[in-house]
């Protein structure tokens, strides 16, 4: 794939137009605190894995609205004191898998608490959580379920799972709550850069190739799904799209960056169909961190960095956490 979007140089200059409603912060405060109304209820059961150098916990905890949202949480079986987390999320259409998937933060160290991704898990790798919620009419897919409001939309709730799940892992006797990490890929880099804005007390954030950045750009220049999947609904429901872009602000990971002042290591692709680079930048651009790095991937699409940029996240995260 050829390099489609802006310039390298105008890259590194780009900003959102994007700006974040009015009412941002006490949406989301408040939707927190409806979250936060029903138990955490963190459990933690031990899984037999087969695998003999960690210590495997099949977790359940309460996400929005009470919902119970599985988790992996994976320890290294020789510790003699309370451990740094790393809590990974998942990329679009997938599940949180098996424990063997999941094994790189482990072996560096670190408790690792794997987020399931509710109403996904059928695409590429096997999830274990529904989503009760059901909504209006939607396209095939995640990325338009109650689109017509911030109050329906399907990313409130997971959003809302991912600082759930960076409570279920402090709540553990084995964790450090007070070193915690969030990462992930593409959707999982998307609900790590939300999830680090709406728990402050995360201490370091790494994202690679995010989703969910600048919707309206993406929107208007990807071939690749997901981000089509707007763009398809907007084709139909021709009146709705003011009226869907308004709920996607909410959403935005570029507004969430603007909140952010923990470490960040982020990766872009330049040759990226599925999340234009452009995006990736205005959300890099709006972070409020002093302590944030982008490494570019020039050659690459979608893959990214792959097993190069999980060199530089580990020795990154060493440093801070």
């Amino acid at each position: 794939m050829p390099i489609y979007d802006f310039s390298l140089k105008d890259l590194r200059a780009y900003h959102s137009d994007v700006l974040p409603p009015q009412d941002f912060d006490a949406f989301w405060q408040r939707t927190l605190d409806e979250t936060r109304a029903f138990p955490l209820a963190a459990a933690f059961e031990p899984f037999e894995s087969g695998l003999k150098l960690v210590e495997v916990f099949d977790v359940t905890f309460a996400g929005f609205g009470g919902h119970p949202v599985k988790a992996w949480l994976i320890l290294p079986r020789q510790r003699s004191a309370p451990l740094p987390a790393v809590v990974k999320f998942i990329g679009y259409g997938g599940g949180r898998g098996f424990p063997q998937d999941h094994l790189l933060w482990p072996a560096a160290g670190y408790a690792t608490l794997v987020m399931d991704t509710r109403g996904q898990g059928s695409t590429w790798s096997k999830g274990d959580t529904a989503d009760p919620v059901g909504s209006d009419s939607a396209h095939p897919g995640s990325m338009t379920r109650g689109i017509l409001s911030p109050e329906t939309y399907y990313y409130r709730r997971v959003f809302s799972d991912a600082v759930r799940a960076i409570e279920a892992a402090r709540s553990h006797e084995a964790i450090d709550g007070g070193r915690i990490a969030v990462t992930g890929g593409s959707q999982g880099g998307g609900i790590a850069i939300a999830a680090a804005a709406l728990d402050p007390t995360v201490k370091a954030l790494m994202p690679d190739v995010p989703f969910l950045c600048d919707f309206p750009r993406a929107v208007s220049i990807t071939p690749r799904d997901p981000f089509p999947e707007i763009s398809r609904f907007l084709a139909v429901h021709r009146d709705r799209i003011e009226q869907v872009f308004a709920t996607l602000n909410y959403f935005d990971g570029v507004c969430f960056a603007a909140r952010i002042k923990a470490s960040a290591l982020v990766s872009v692709a330049l040759m990226d169909t599925v999340c234009p680079p452009s995006t990736i930048f205005a959300a890099f651009n709006a972070l409020a961190s002093t302590d944030k790095t982008l490494r570019e991937y020039g050659f690459n699409d979608h893959e990214g960095g792959g097993a190069f940029q999980e060199r530089a996240q580990l020795e990154w995260l060493a440093e801070r956490l």
